[in-house]
């Protein structure tokens, strides 16, 4: 592959991996690299230097490391799809084109380039070469019996769960499998289900469109507040007690023992959503509800956070009673999840590979929202992270008068795509405060750039001093 880099190592007294770094860094920048571009071998290019092939994988290492370049077996090293050219004045081909953000902090989105596809492809490909002939068949509606025993064992292992293969239903993701929860219960009976506010609409709608009726119940700084559950008419409640979205609250210890004994009081269900629950980044994650209650908790998780939404597997671990009506609804819904997939996954999770690959996206993520909150405070952008370090996303309150909604509008403008509270409010708020920022799948150089913007954008308050 013939490149014409853009690369000079004649600065006196500055050292050649300084100035090949800053050469390349300024390339990308600038624009003269292109999104996607493929650089040359590490030693096709220390041999057209005159320089060390370990000194040029350093400065690729390096590159990578702050996101302008990405590094692929078999694929070579790229210039990051998520690499922007710096700006203060945003120019028409960067603004948004067809909904996809130039600046994409939306949340609930994970690194996207980091999907580990050569680890995806080996254990794929060796499933298929290793799967019997009837596994080629329709598949099993409860999922493939050898991929719910290694999540058993993964979930008992990582987050505590009380999980055995029996009362494992394996989904395409947290909403067939809420899809799934709620029409089952509307069918034993289940009228009302209480569910956190603020929280994701899209929940809301699912538990609707079953034939259920929704009561939300507020949050603060604690997590979900119980008190606030009626005693009569609420037959489930809906909560993300590991990190709740989108204030970033961990339900309180005090709080748990309380939901759990209102469920027991009322013959009521938990349904456990532990959409992030292996990235906590100041300490070791709590542990599920449903470890404490597995007779009164339902817990539902997926690969949509720790490995891409396009993979569409999740998992239900519910009570003995729930299985084998969850089962009869799945099947109805869609005959069983793909085979292949459930068995590529059962590999990737029994080689160590899905715990190394979590480790390597929970530093990540801890490295991304460090940089967000000093691009906040360095371009003296009025708004403040709050709510637990853990996830791929936070939610940042607001440190003036300027309403949520207004600041998603001029971010939106120049190309900066997060939400303000109110998407998430199923309520009236007379008063919203904040906005929800990821930081998933943006590098952290990135981050500083759209901080830098938007700080212009929202005027002298937020201007850098």
């Amino acid at each position: 592959m013939e490149l014409l880099l853009p690369v000079e190592l004649s600065a006196p007294g500055q050292p050649r991996r300084v100035q090949l770094e800053s050469a390349l860094r300024e390339a990308v920048r600038g624009g003269r690299l292109a999104a996607g571009q493929r650089l040359p071998a590490s030693r096709v290019l220390a041999e057209d230097l005159g320089i060390s092939r370990r000194l040029v994988v350093e400065v690729y290492t390096q590159l990578a490391a702050e996101g302008y370049l990405v590094s692929r077996p078999g694929s070579g090293t790229c210039v990051s799809d998520l690499s922007l050219p710096p700006t203060t004045e945003v120019p028409d081909a960067l603004r948004p084109a067809d909904g996809v953000p130039r600046w994409d902090l939306r949340p609930g989105i994970p690194t996207l380039s980091a999907f580990p596809r050569h680890l995806w492809r080996r254990a794929w490909t060796a499933a298929l070469a290793s799967a019997a002939d009837s596994d080629l068949g329709y598949p099993d509606p409860a999922g493939h019996p050898h991929l719910r025993r290694v999540l058993a064992d993964y979930l008992g292992r990582v987050r505590g769960v009380d999980a055995e293969p029996r009362r494992l239903v394996i989904c395409a993701g947290f909403t067939q499998g809420l899809h799934l929860l709620a029409h089952t219960l509307r069918a034993r009976g289940a009228r009302t289900v209480a569910v956190e506010d603020p929280g994701l609409p899209h929940r809301a709608a699912v538990l609707r469109q079953a034939g259920l009726a929704v009561l939300p119940v507020p949050v603060d700084a604690d997590g979900l507040l119980v008190e606030h559950l009626p005693e009569r008419g609420v037959d489930a409640v809906l909560t993300t007690p590991a990190h709740q979205f989108p204030t970033g609250a961990i339900l309180a210890p005090a709080r748990r023992e309380a939901l759990l004994a209102w469920a027991g009081r009322c013959g009521a269900v938990v349904v456990e959503d532990d959409y992030d629950g292996e990235f906590r980044f100041d300490r070791r994650a709590v542990g599920c509800l449903q470890g404490r209650s597995p007779d009164r908790v339902v817990y539902l998780g997926s690969t949509s956070k720790t490995l891409a939404p396009a993979v569409r597997l999740g998992w239900l671990v519910c009570p003995a009673e729930l299985h084998t009506e969850l089962v009869a609804t799945k099947f109805l819904a869609d005959h069983g999840s793909p085979t292949l997939d459930q068995l590529a996954l059962a590999r990737l999770v029994e080689a160590g590979d899905y715990d190394r690959h979590i480790r390597a996206a929970r530093t990540r993520y801890r490295t991304a929202r460090h940089a967000l909150d000093l691009a906040l405070r360095r371009h003296r952008v009025p708004l403040r992270l709050v709510g637990t370090a853990a996830g791929v996303q936070t939610l940042a309150t607001r440190l003036d008068d300027t309403h949520p909604d207004e600041v998603t509008a001029r971010a939106r403008a120049i190309g900066i795509a997060f939400d303000s509270i109110t998407r998430y409010r199923l309520g009236p708020d007379p008063n919203p405060d904040g906005v929800v920022l990821g930081y998933g799948n943006i590098a952290p150089h990135a981050l500083d750039e759209a901080i830098g913007l938007l700080a212009a954008a929202l005027g002298p308050a937020g201007r850098a001093g």
